[in-house]
């Protein structure tokens, strides 16, 4: 009974106890608000597609209230840029463009993707003019093609569509904000007054106040080793430097003997490539397999006589493998062209001071055709017309005859004369014999 009694009791305590603690201490226990910060830096790129796709998933199964984009860019691959808009149109939680200085470029389009964009004090958004990795203009029908993006980034965010058209065609005037024939760059004031940016911010801690997000924890997600080397491996200007290196360690193998280390920086070059682009999910390993067995083949072509046949599947199979490795098949092509001329060139440049070395010297006839070896070069002689000698084969109407003990390749006027009968030169033509029939 006094066990039953005591049981009751601390029921009654534990209730009354629960009813006085404050539910919002509960609550905020048990609902603790979550932010993922993700930093959008450098070149524009796919291997930065592939990195914030892994951190939109994350964020998605921790439940995340927000996703804050860091931003600071010039810009870079317009392809990447619109993936990565629609990895943010499509993403159900909040995302926040938090320009940290330039969102230049591709970086203006991912930051009008967002649903708010705040900007630190001096910071700048603007200039998205589509150029070509050499710094060219492109065709307009690029230029309407990129607009009609940026405007609909705008659009769907109550953004000033005209401002954004204006960030990629010179042809827009907008008064009191820029002249015909200039891009359309914004501060943060300026976008602020525009519409364009929804606030000013010092620092993170004040947006995530502005945010009502002030007591939430944050995590900043990081580029791992591997995805640094894939953005590093699939940027524009990085892809021809890799397979120039590639290429020139295989050539400087060839002709230079030493410890194979132009040749390991070669295959370093490549794996690097061929790694980068896997990672970001562009290459497949059909295409590494294409790869390597073009590059056995040319190996098989060093070694066994195949009349350059092994040769030329190598470097075909070789070259697709790197073609279609990269995330776009012409610019893979284009890469490849601008890595065999620069090769075009050191190979020549080798062939002249180092044709005699190295596993290129196989290439290369060395025996000699010398007289002590019984080798006799056709010399103009018109000192035998008129010398009489003996054929040693059928001339047919050409063969063989010995004229003044020493044999000669002859012809005859164009009848057929039997072996061991005699004969009389009677013209000489540069190394051509002409002989006939004597009569008895």
């Amino acid at each position: 009974m006094k066990r039953n009694l005591s049981l009751f009791l601390s029921i009654i305590f534990l209730a009354t106890v629960l009813t006085f603690i404050p539910k919002s201490s509960i609550i905020s226990a048990e609902e603790k608000q979550l932010v993922y910060v993700i930093p959008v830096e450098q070149g524009i790129e796919r291997g930065l597609e592939r990195f914030l796709e892994r951190a939109f998933s994350e964020a998605e199964n921790a439940f995340a209230d927000a996703i804050i984009l860091e931003i600071n860019t010039l810009g870079g691959s317009v392809d990447a840029a619109i993936g990565i808009g629609k990895l943010i149109q499509k993403e159900q939680i909040p995302v926040y463009a938090y320009i940290k200085g330039e969102a230049i470029s591709a970086g203006s389009y991912i930051s009008l993707n967002a649903d708010k964009i705040y900007m630190e004090p001096n910071s700048h958004i603007g200039a998205a003019a589509v150029r070509t990795i050499s710094g060219q203009q492109v065709d307009p029908k690029i230029t309407s093609w990129w607009a009609s993006h940026m405007i609909d980034a705008a659009k769907q965010n109550n953004k000033n569509e005209e401002i954004a058209r204006g960030m990629v065609d010179p042809a827009v005037e907008i008064p009191g904000l820029s002249k015909k024939g200039q891009l359309i760059t914004l501060d943060s004031d300026l976008a602020l007054k525009y519409g364009i940016a929804d606030g000013i911010v010092q620092s993170r801690k004040q947006l995530l106040n502005t945010i009502g997000l002030g007591s939430a924890d944050t995590y900043e997600v990081g580029l791992t080793p591997a995805e640094r080397l894939a953005r590093f491996s699939t940027n524009p200007y990085v892809i021809p430097i890799l397979l120039i290196i590639g290429l020139a360690g295989i050539l400087i193998e060839l002709f230079i003997p030493g410890f194979g280390i132009a040749g390991l920086i070669g295959i370093s070059a490549f794996s690097l490539y061929f790694f980068g682009h896997y990672f970001a999910g562009f290459a497949g390993w059909e295409d590494i397999i294409f790869f390597i067995v073009g590059f056995i083949l040319m190996v098989v072509e060093l070694f066994v006589p195949g009349f350059g046949i092994f040769g030329a599947l190598g470097v075909i199979s070789l070259f697709a493998g790197i073609i279609f490795a990269a995330y776009e098949t012409s610019y893979g092509l284009i890469s490849l062209v601008i890595a065999v001329v620069v090769n075009s060139i050191l190979f020549f440049i080798l062939f002249k001071y180092f044709k005699h070395q190295g596993l290129w010297n196989r290439f290369i006839l060395k025996d000699e055709q010398k007289k002590e070896g019984g080798y006799i070069s056709h010399t103009k002689d018109k000192t035998i017309v008129g010398h009489k000698g003996r054929t040693l084969t059928k001339l047919r109407p050409s063969g063989v005859a010995l004229i003044d003990n020493k044999r000669y390749d002859v012809v005859s006027e164009g009848v057929w004369i039997e072996a061991n009968q005699e004969i009389e030169v009677i013209f000489v033509e540069g190394t051509r014999i002409i002989v006939r029939e004597v009569k008895k």
